[in-house]
């Protein structure tokens, strides 16, 4: 390999960025499964009531599912964040579309959810603390450092929670005329459609964003390493006592050490 053929520092180091980049991506947003498991109830639902209009057995059906993914998780000792967040969203759901007696309304929730959120990623951002740099950052291990000493991650941040709040309005603005005009079948469908696309932009964004933007400072490890210091600094504090004291030791006794 000739020295043109080698990667430099420069490469290896971006390379290393955008490869923390997607691990954080995928551990906050849950990956695959995360998606299958948001994905299924809805799926689960809208065919059964698509095939028998039966809205307490497609209810149950969708709640059934998502408790079996949280146990699933469970038994795997796996992470249940987005499990759980599924089951509450679904459960949601049943709630209100048993009490309305209408099977649009077990979609609401969720809708109303998709846009309180998007008006939370648009307002941190504006407000100059989005919302997307407070859910990454303890996964990046900066916290809130690029608030005040990192401005590049500040400023990919600010654009990622942007990003995801226009997706996120746009979203909604499909799904509510649809609530009101459509009927049951047809706003499942389109529902489950647009779970994954809209998501799946966001994050590429977001990847997009942050891999261009400076590293982010790992505070824990700055943390780590002041108190490593301090250890030091107390250790060689003692050393010197112990100095001092031998070394008046020596003068009491006229510069002799008696056996």
């Amino acid at each position: 390999m000739t020295s043109l053929d080698k990667p430099t520092t420069e490469d290896t180091s971006a390379d290393d960025a955008r490869a923390v980049t997607e691990a954080a991506l995928f551990e906050a947003f849950g990956g695959v499964r995360g998606m299958v498991e948001t994905v299924l109830p809805g799926l689960l639902f809208v065919s059964i009531y698509t095939i028998n209009k039966n809205l307490h057995m497609a209810a149950i059906a969708a709640l059934a599912v998502s408790l079996a993914m949280v146990v699933v998780r469970l038994a795997r000792k796996d992470t249940v964040k987005h499990a759980f967040s599924g089951v509450f969203g679904v459960g949601f759901g049943v709630v209100f579309a048993m009490m309305t007696g209408n099977a649009k309304d077990f979609y609401l929730p969720g809708m109303l959810y998709t846009t309180g959120l998007a008006l939370a990623y648009i307002i941190t951002a504006m407000a100059g603390v989005p919302l997307i740099g407070l859910m990454l950052g303890p996964i990046f291990r900066e916290n809130l450092s690029w608030r005040t000493r990192n401005p590049g991650r500040k400023k990919a941040y600010t654009k990622a929670s942007w990003a995801w709040g226009l997706i996120l309005l746009g979203k909604s603005a499909i799904l509510f005329p649809l609530y009101w005009w459509a009927d049951t079948t047809q706003l499942g469908w389109v529902l489950v459609a647009l779970k994954i696309p809209p998501f799946l932009l966001a994050v590429y964004l977001t990847w997009v964003f942050l891999a261009k933007a400076p590293p982010p400072i790992d505070v824990f490890a700055e943390m780590e390493a002041e108190e490593r210091a301090e250890e030091e600094r107390k250790a060689a504090r003692e050393q010197e006592r112990a100095q001092h004291a031998e070394d008046g030791e020596a003068t009491r006794w006229g510069g002799h050490r008696w056996p």
